[in-house]
């Protein structure tokens, strides 16, 4: 297949791009393909068909598949018989599975698409006599044309009597008719197509001919484009008249078993000596389905000079009334290289399924494991002066389950604690190390509840957990309220600063210096200050929220802000509710985890501020926290 081909193929199998644009799930696939081609030694048509099959088995978009294909990759760094003659006694195996290979016009077809010149493939028909009465165009190579313009595929159906009426009848036609009944080759003659003048060559393959047109002034015109299609296919044909005993092979067929044509023909002794015993079965089989009158399709091996061959004959019989065979035909192609690239694309299969399993296992443990650890009430969280809810929304790629968590809770001296992190990567060591933190940071606060003093403990924890588990990293931002003064006091460890809405505007806190968890060990926290007032809504969340493949992060957070805006304005009543039911798009790549809260009044507040602040209120069955 040409690259224009193989382009277009592509984007016809490709997925309605979702968060991914068209260009980005191509180059996925393409880069799937050619490692699939690369690791497999095998051309690009055959990797692109190998995965839109597995695609297809594994009831998955062919973009997915090519994800999980790269994800592999690169990570891991790819019947004899007397009454039958020796055409036949040679046939190449069914595939593994029972899958079919394409009928031998495809083959055919395949060659003349990587053909020079004007080529085809014309089947015929006769009459009830057996006269000839037409030809039909069966396979063409592209430059093949027709003096009506048409080119290539465009020919395909048609009738030879279309294009050239006044050859039925003819002295041309009658060699049309000799070939078929002899199997004998004949050159035809010049033709005037168009204002060139070309020469004919056909000879018999399978049922039909095998034409070339070749220029007078082409430079080549001394070499048999025929015997080149051989060649280059690696793909002969030959013939067994039963009537008169004569068995005919093409020069390609000699060249495929290493033999001097001068010798004629593999005997029966000779076939049996060159197959491999292990394929007799098979053989068998294909002997078994000649005699129900099936055309044969299938591949054996071969022992030729010390060296295995796999060889595909598709063959077929001219039969009598009765049903015996008369005439058996059949095309010999040597498809060695297909079957090692074959054989390591099913090799490279089952990696990809033993990875499926694997990540399948780890996804389901990770996920229990996140349950376990991270329960999502159902119902709104209720603390002193502050109501929250959260949402948590998990990667949409089946084998991300990450580390995102959160904190809500009520402290001792009446004030009350919310906190977001992010354990960076994905599976059960990122669930493990959430774990850790989050039930770190619950024991911590009984000691203290300074935010800038619990991430520097947390941050030590981290560099300790990092010598077991190199390049360990995570976030977190932490926060403490007092219902009180109503002032929030909070500190950041490399997290995306919190958004606050007041007065229907939502910004984004002014952050205060603070690196990561498990990066710096002995790094300090500065604790900012602002005030949190009835009517604000304070949102803390992961960077999952606003950070998206092939957008910028000032674009995600134009997008979420503006969304704080809007749940603020269509509910300022019930803000919370709003707000996490519009905060719902998952990110492919990455889970997300949200913590809205805004300040409530206490039972005893009076005043009409209060009041307003006492009546926001999520409803039974919303996803918060």
């Amino acid at each position: 297949m040409g690259g224009q081909a193989y382009a277009q193929a592509v984007s016809t199998l490709l997925p309605e791009p979702g968060d991914e644009s068209a260009d980005e799930v191509r180059i996925r696939v393409e880069r799937a393909v050619g490692l699939l081609a690369g690791r497999a030694r095998c051309r690009l048509a055959e990797a692109h068909r190998h995965l839109v099959r597995m695609a297809a088995e594994q009831h998955c978009d062919l973009a997915e598949m090519a994800g999980r294909v790269i994800r592999l990759l690169d990570t891991a760094q790819e019947l004899t018989d007397p009454s039958l003659p020796e055409i036949i006694t040679s046939l190449p195996r069914a595939e593994a599975g029972g899958r079919r290979f394409t009928p031998w016009l495809t083959t055919v077809q395949g060659v003349l698409d990587a053909l020079p010149g004007m080529s085809g493939y014309l089947l015929p028909e006769r009459d009830d006599s057996g006269r000839l009465i037409d030809l039909t165009w069966a396979a063409a190579s592209p430059d093949a044309v027709a003096p009506d313009g048409r080119r290539g595929a465009q020919l395909l159906g048609q009738p030879i009597s279309r294009h050239y009426p006044q050859v039925i009848g003819e002295e041309r036609w009658q060699l049309y008719q000799r070939v078929l009944d002899t199997g004998e080759p004949a050159d035809l003659g010049s033709l005037l197509v168009g204002d060139d003048e070309f020469t004919v060559r056909a000879r018999l393959l399978g049922p039909g001919l095998l034409m070339s047109w070749q220029r007078r002034d082409d430079p080549f015109r001394g070499r048999d484009r025929l015997d080149g299609m051989e060649e280059l296919g690696k793909l002969g044909w030959g013939e067994w008249d039963l009537v008169s005993g004569e068995i005919y092979w093409s020069p390609q067929i000699y060249r495929i078993y290493d033999r001097d044509p001068r010798l004629g023909p593999l005997s029966q002794d000779e076939a049996q000596r060159a197959a491999v015993a292990d394929d007799q079965p098979l053989r068998l089989a294909a002997l078994d389905a000649f005699r129900r009158s099936e055309r044969v399709d299938l591949i054996t091996r071969v022992r030729i000079g010390g060296v295995v061959k796999h060889v595909r004959t598709v063959a077929d019989a001219v039969r009598d009334a009765d049903g015996r065979p008369l005439r058996i035909f059949g095309i010999v192609q040597d498809v060695t290289d297909q079957q090692a690239g074959a054989a390591r694309l099913a090799e490279v299969e089952s990696e990809l399924d033993e990875q499926r399993r694997t990540f399948a296992a780890e996804h389901d443990l990770a996920a229990r494991l996140q349950k376990i650890i991270l329960p999502i009430p159902d119902e709104p969280i209720e603390l002193p002066g502050l109501k929250a809810a959260v949402r948590y929304l998990p990667a949409t790629e089946e084998t991300m389950v990450g580390g995102d968590w959160y904190h809500a809770a009520a402290l001792r001296d009446g004030s009350v604690l919310l906190a977001v992190g992010d354990v960076a990567g994905h599976g059960t060591q990122a669930a493990t190390t959430m774990a850790q933190l989050r039930h770190a940071l619950r024991a911590l606060s009984v000691i203290t509840s300074d935010p800038g003093v619990l991430l520097g403990y947390l941050n030590q924890l981290t560099c300790e957990l990092a010598q077991q588990t190199p390049e360990l990293a995570a976030t977190a931002v932490i926060a403490r309220f007092d219902p009180a003064s109503g002032e929030l006091v909070w500190a950041q460890a490399g997290h995306p600063p919190p958004m606050l809405n007041r007065g229907g505007r939502t910004r984004t806190l002014a952050r205060p210096p603070g690196s990561m968890l498990g990066v710096v060990d002995g790094a300090t926290y500065p604790d900012a200050v602002t005030d949190f007032l009835p009517d604000d809504v304070l949102l803390l969340y992961t960077d999952g929220l606003v950070e998206h493949r092939g957008q910028s992060l000032d674009a995600g957070l134009d997008t979420v802000i503006a969304t704080v805006d809007e749940a603020v304005r269509a509910a300022p009543l019930r803000p919370l509710a709003e707000l996490v039911a519009r905060l719902r798009r998952a990110n492919p790549d990455d889970d997300t985890c949200i913590l809205a809260a805004r300040p409530v009044c206490s039972p005893s507040a009076t005043g009409p501020a209060s009041k307003v602040g006492c009546m926001g209120h999520l409803p039974r069955g919303t996803a918060s926290g």
